[in-house]
């Protein structure tokens, strides 16, 4: 019973650690800062992995300040993919960025967006801040251009993942990101491990009912007893 407490927990737990990124978007211009952060853990860090390399959050440029890992101007080889790491060894999802020394940059959720919702997808010119056409390209596909620089996509599904780019006419191209789209909210109390643990509680609960009611009734009639005696 124990065990099968420790293992449900634990799973939801492990799960539980998630990476931040401010601001939430997975491209970045040369010298912009960007600040991540875990949630719901006390101990952690952010490791970045990089070409094979890995770094934590104390590398080079980057320091801890409270509870935020900031990094004060990136690079190029700030680019990588990024996840939470606690002292348990449990590791969050992964966030993969990419900074660009180029002129455009697509700006998309870093996290996965909830099946349903309105996303925004902004093409972004480091110099201009209007007045341009941009095109928007998924899977290398164009589906949809603009006056303004976004693409809204009204009630995202499953059906738009995938990867997306922009270019601005004149100005460049922006380099590829992931749009990840989620169809629920994980539930682990749905889990194998927590449907065993429940009925198991239930029935631990049941026999000490049963032993508790068994125990007050020998009394009862030990007590009847002592007083016909």
């Amino acid at each position: 019973m124990t065990l099968m407490i420790l293992l449900c927990a634990h799973d939801q737990k492990v799960d539980a650690v998630s990476l931040r990124i401010v601001p939430n978007r997975l491209q970045f211009f040369e010298y912009e800062s960007v600040i991540f952060y875990c949630e719901d853990a006390v101990y952690w860090e952010v490791v970045h992995n990089s070409k094979g390399k890995i770094n934590s959050c104390s590398h080079n440029n980057q320091g801890k300040a409270g509870s935020l890992c900031i990094i004060k101007s990136v690079y190029p080889d700030d680019s990588g993919e990024r996840w939470c790491e606690t002292k348990g060894a449990n590791r969050s999802d992964s966030i993969n960025i990419t900074v660009t020394a180029g002129s455009v940059v697509l700006e998309s959720p870093a996290v996965p967006v909830m099946q349903g919702e309105a996303v925004t997808l902004r093409c972004r010119n480091k110099t201009a801040s209007s007045n341009f056409t941009s095109n928007f390209y998924k899977d290398g596909a164009h589906v949809h251009s603009s006056s303004t620089g976004d693409m809204i996509i009204h009630r995202v599904s499953k059906s738009d993942e995938g990867l997306y780019k922009c270019n601005i006419s004149g100005g460049g191209q922006s380099p590829e990101s992931w749009l990840s789209v989620t169809a629920t909210v994980t539930d682990h109390s749905s889990e194998p491990s927590c449907h065993i643990y429940l009925i198991l509680r239930n029935v631990f609960t049941l026999m000490m009912v049963a032993l508790l009611l068994l125990f007050v009734g020998l009394l009862h009639f030990r007590k009847l007893g002592a007083t016909a005696n």
